[in-house]
């Protein structure tokens, strides 16, 4: 029976160094192998070399085995790779012709075979991207996860909103800017993450759970300005959008540009052409507010001015009496508005600004520079030391 050595990258070398030969004329060096030793070692220099590769190509002989696995070959014009993944792990509907990009691990089998254990893979190229949206986009809507019975409106006394986004890129940036200018006063919290390539997904999934955990937001916001199909595809991640779907805080997205479309837009409960009509959506204007509390004053105030002059009709003999009940509930309605109206100037953050505060805006972590804005200036400060309040 054959006894199987675990040899490392150094030992194999250590291992060779004894059977060196003198001879002059010697040029080649042989090292002798079982078939374990040698498959184990060859893969300890592929992990060492290559420990993950991305590799761009087409696909052939797609299978599924047993519910469980998933075999196919990546191939180009010359030359063809196998590759071995979970099916479990394979969150994009995949055909034979395909374009894809994989990123894999190389490896040999101990039966001998050289093949590429695949732990992402995403289309590329419009013809591919397509495909696979609308396969995947079919299943699920025979499932029930797109019906509009399933959707949530905003809530009407929204204070606290949850973002996953990249923090530096243009859409977050517009979306916090038309959301402070429009009402402000809100609680924000931020979760930040990449929103494009293989990786994105998955960190997005574990955003929306630890919102989900928290149950601190009323509404979470998923936000990633316009890009190419390329760049918008982690959005048709399947996983994702049955994470969106299952969600037990409304989900509302505004990803790429008006004419984007993406299976996590057809799973949210609420949908906007862009980061920044999304922040609309989300928010009331201010001046419109007022307005709205102006006008209802004024139809109010006729309201009762026509009362008036009902109850001086009826009866004279009363009209002291009513003037002064009508009056009083003038005072009051006039109080509620003014109480109203302080509210929303209150909210106001230039008038905070005003009282000595300060908006700070950056990832707050020693080394970051971060921008702070007064009511009369814009600094930019290093952050030196972060520590907990007492």
């Amino acid at each position: 029976m054959t006894k199987q050595s675990n040899l490392s990258f150094s030992d194999t070398f250590k291992a060779v160094r004894p059977s060196l030969r003198s001879e002059k004329d010697e040029s080649r060096l042989s090292v002798s192998f079982t078939p374990t030793e040698f498959i184990s070692v060859v893969n300890q220099t592929l992990e060492y070399a290559y420990s993950s590769v991305l590799i761009t190509g087409e696909v052939a002989s797609f299978k599924v085995n047993q519910g469980k696995w998933v075999f196919f070959d990546i191939k180009d014009e010359e030359s063809s790779v196998s590759c071995f993944m979970v099916l479990a792990n394979l969150r994009i509907p995949l055909e034979d012709g395909m374009k894809v990009q994989i990123r894999a691990v190389p490896k040999v089998t101990k039966w001998g075979k050289f093949s590429l254990t695949v732990t992402a893979i995403k289309p590329v190229g419009e013809g591919s991207l397509k495909k696979a949206f609308e396969l995947l986009k079919k299943k699920l809507a025979s499932e029930g996860l797109f019906d509009v019975s399933r959707k949530r409106g905003i809530p009407k006394d929204l204070t606290r909103i949850g973002i996953i986004s990249s923090t530096g890129a243009a859409g977050y940036s517009d979306f916090i800017k038309i959301i402070n200018a429009r009402w402000g006063g809100l609680e924000i919290q931020v979760a930040h993450t990449q929103v494009q390539g293989l990786d994105a997904p998955d960190q997005i999934i574990r955003a929306l759970k630890y919102f989900n955990e928290k149950n601190e937001v009323q509404v979470v916001a998923i936000i990633r300005g316009g890009g190419s199909a390329d760049d918008l595809s982690c959005f048709n991640d399947e996983k994702l959008v049955r994470e969106i779907a299952s969600s037990r805080i409304p989900v509302a997205t505004g990803i790429g540009h008006e004419r984007d479309e993406s299976l996590c837009d057809l799973a949210s409960d609420i949908r906007a052409s862009t980061p920044s009509n999304l922040a609309e959506m989300l928010t009331p204007e201010k001046k419109m507010v007022k307005a709205l509390v102006r006008g209802k004053v004024e139809k109010i105030s006729d309201y009762v001015l026509m009362k008036i002059e009902q109850k001086k009709m009826e009866n004279q003999n009363k009209i002291s009496q009513v003037s002064n009940e009508i009056i009083s509930i003038i005072n009051r309605t006039h109080e509620r508005v003014k109480r109203k109206c302080e509210v929303l100037e209150a909210l106001n953050p230039e008038k905070i600004l005003k009282q000595g505060y300060a908006i700070l805006r950056g990832k707050i972590s020693p080394g970051n520079v971060v921008k702070i804005t007064t009511y009369d200036n814009e600094i930019k400060a290093e952050v030196k030391e972060v520590y907990e309040r007492e």
